[in-house]
Order: C-alpha cells, then structure tokens, then sequence
C-alpha cells in the first residue's frame, strides 16, 4: 500500500456512521448502507439516530452510497452491521454473513486488502465464519490475497463523553503487519490510544463479556428490587445508604434492553453451551432481566387493586435521550398491563412514530390535559426528568398512581391524593 489507505464503512447505523465520519476526517472514506431512504438523509445532513449532528456531517468528506460497487478498489472494508438474537434468544448471523459476502465481491486480490469486523460475535466468528465464507465466496486466500482484522464497537448511543476519539480502541489482526495498519488507522482518530489484544478471539470475547457484567450487576440490583419491594422499601433508597462506601459498584435496576446489553451475553452463552459448559451466572442474569418488565407490570396491576384502568406510558426507547427503539423492554411492561386489561396509551418525544406503529403496533399520543388512573414513568428522558409537580399532577387522575420506574421523580412534593410506586 502507498500513499493514505482508502476506507470503505459498511453498514452506517449508530455504530458506522460515527466512525465513518472520524475516519473521514484522516482517509479517503466512502460509506455505504442498504437502506437508501438512509443514505438520502444523510446527504442532506441529517442523522436519524441522532449520533453525529447536522454541522459536522455537512462539512464531512465522508462519500455517501447505497450501491455497494462503489465501494470496490478499497485497502480496507470495516463492517459494522448489527447481529441481533433471533426470538429463541441464539445468536442471528444474517446481517454479518450478508456483509460478508457483499464484500467479498470487493476484494481486490492485487491491493491484498485488510476486512475488519466491529460487529459483536463471539469469539471464533471472524475467523471460523466470516473469514471462511470470505473465502468461500471470493475465491481468494485468506493470508495472501486479503487479510483479516478486528475491532470491537464501544459505541454507547447518546453518550456525549464517551465518543469515538476518546475511548480506547481494541484491534487485533492475524498478522503483524495488519495489527500495524489497524494501529495507524483507528490511532488516527483518537491520538493513538489503541490497545493490541493478544488475538482476534480474545478481541471478540472481550466485547461480549464487557456487556454480559454488566447485564449481570443489572440483574443483581434487579433481584434486589424485587426483595425490597417485598418488605415495602425503595430499591432507591437502600442504594443511596450503600453508594456512602468508597467500593460499592453504581449499577441501578431497570429494564434492560438495547443492541449490546441485552443481547450480547446470548452470544457467550451461545458458545459456551457449544462447548459443553453451561453458563448458570450469564443466564440467570438474563432470565431475570428479561422477566423485571413483566414484573413491574404485575406490581402497577395490584397497586391497582387488580382492577384495570387507564394507563399511560411514558418512554418507549431501550435508553434515555435516544430514538432507539430496538429490544426495548418498554414494550414488555406495555404488553403485560395490555394484557392484565388496562387501556394503554403510549408516549415518547424521541421515538419515530411510524417506527413505533410499525414494529410494535402502537399509536404514539402525547396527552394533552388528559388524566390516567395510572401513570408509569418508564424512561428517563430529560423531558419527562424535567417534569414539576402541576404536570405529573395533571397527568394523574383523582386516586391514580403515578409509577417512577427510574426514581427520576422521587424528591417531587406531590399531592398526597397521588398514589407513589417506585422500585
């Protein structure tokens, strides 16, 4: 290679396109995504999942396609699509393989180019599989005509500190001379501060068990939650006592959803069931965090006296301050009091509408001087966080329970008319 090597970003969702515009700021980039309606909105500068603003794409280099030839002739294809779980919670390969072979029509044997994986697998899927089918479709050799690298997304949606050029960056490649150029290239956008794993294996397990622990100390708080409300005590407030010790770990209970928390621990335990060892500690965390939205339902139900009313919900995305909607376990909670008979109407500033009523088969309603018998706080997005007294007072009918899932209100004077539920 001479000269800046040219970067093709394939796939420009929340973890593509942010690193497709760094990239951009150093090498020549193209990026290119399937979705065309996505690429039209990008070059008109604006970014749906709202990771990168509309000032920096428009002064961008970054080349923007929807045909993937367009991307031949490049010295490295990053591929950063999603690899979600299929519904009996086993890992869903379909995004990554497509990329795979869609790159693989690419490759250029005469610029011997480097393909790097961010998507989360576990460990053995870059090389094993992707590496494998690479060949498979190519007709190449790994080695001599392309070579193979990784690098693990750390991508946390609506996180203003934690932004790509200012974490470190995990790269591993089969050979030295790759694990070089990945060290030139992602170094180049956060001062060097890259760390060479030891394998692209233990790159790939490094991703996955950074977000099984925490799904795990989730689920601890989440179990304790559930004691706690057994003998009528905040969770909240057992946490502010114990937060007073210059050791205790911060995690909080709630629903736990998302495209990494809640799904990347499936593809530890994915592979280590393969090979005989079952995961009781990954798997226990996941079946409680996946049950807490039921359960919340369940204690909203009998607050009520079993008897099912009107309900609004506020907050459908997996997180606060962000449009993503996918694996949110709002839906768990709204799909459950639905179920129970309560009459739901469901509320989010973030979230696209169509999106909702198309995936979830929800109508998005902003109350507007209307009352609920009852009330649930599900996301902490500022809007709602910022809500006083006369609003949530507003909100809740006569003898209604206002639900704060996240404890966002709990310092609030209130009505004592108003029937409080937090974890």
């Amino acid at each position: 290679m001479t000269g800046q090597p040219r970067i093709a970003v394939i796939g420009l969702g929340y973890v593509g396109l942010p690193l497709a515009v760094a990239l951009a700021e150093h090498f020549p980039v193209i990026g290119f995504d399937l979705d065309s309606d996505r690429i039209d909105q990008l070059q008109l500068d604006h970014d749906r999942t709202r990771e990168v603003d509309s000032d920096r794409l428009a002064k961008s280099t970054l080349r923007l396609t929807a045909n993937a030839a367009d991307c031949g002739g490049m010295d490295i294809l990053i591929v950063t699509v999603p690899t979600p779980v299929d519904g009996d919670n086993r890992p869903d390969l379909s995004h990554v393989m497509a990329a795979t072979r869609t790159v693989a029509g690419l490759i250029d044997p005469a610029l011997r180019p480097t393909v790097v994986y961010e998507s989360t697998v576990y460990p053995g899927v870059t090389e094993e599989e992707c590496g494998a089918e690479l060949e498979r479709v190519s007709g190449l050799i790994r080695g001599r005509d392309f070579r193979l690298g990784y690098s693990p997304e750390r991508i946390n949606p609506g996180d203003r500190e934690h932004t790509i050029d200012r974490i470190t960056k995990v790269i591993a490649a089969e050979d030295q001379e790759t694990l070089d150029l990945l060290a030139k290239v992602y170094g180049a956008i956060n001062n060097g501060n890259v760390f060479r794993a030891a394998s692209i294996k233990a790159a790939e397990a490094a991703k996955v068990i950074e977000n099984a622990q925490r799904d795990i100390n989730i689920a601890f708080m989440n179990e304790v939650a559930q004691i706690m409300a057994r003998i009528h005590v905040s969770v909240w407030d057992v946490l502010a006592a114990a937060r007073t010790k210059w050791n205790f770990l911060g995690f909080e209970p709630g629903l736990v959803g998302g495209h990494c928390i809640g799904v990347d621990p499936y593809y530890l335990s994915h592979l280590s069931q393969a090979l005989g060892h079952h995961p009781e500690v990954i798997l226990a965390g996941r079946s409680t965090n996946d049950g807490m939205g039921a359960w919340v339902a369940d204690q909203l139900h009998a607050r009520r006296g079993g008897n099912p009313g009107s309900a609004l919900v506020l907050g459908l995305t997996f997180k606060e301050n962000v449009p993503d909607l996918r694996n949110s376990r709002a839906f768990d909670v709204i799909a459950r009091l639905d179920e129970l008979g309560h009459r739901i109407s469901v509320a989010d500033p973030l979230a696209d509408a169509a999106e909702v009523e198309r995936d979830f088969g929800w109508n998005l309603h902003e109350p507007d001087g209307e009352s609920f018998d009852l009330v649930v706080g599900a996301v902490a997005h500022d809007g709602y966080r910022d809500l006083g007294p006369k609003a949530l007072e507003q909100m809740v009918a006569p003898g209604g329970t206002l639900a704060d899932l996240k404890g966002m209100w709990r310092e609030l004077p209130l009505s004592p008319s108003i029937d409080r539920w937090t974890m």
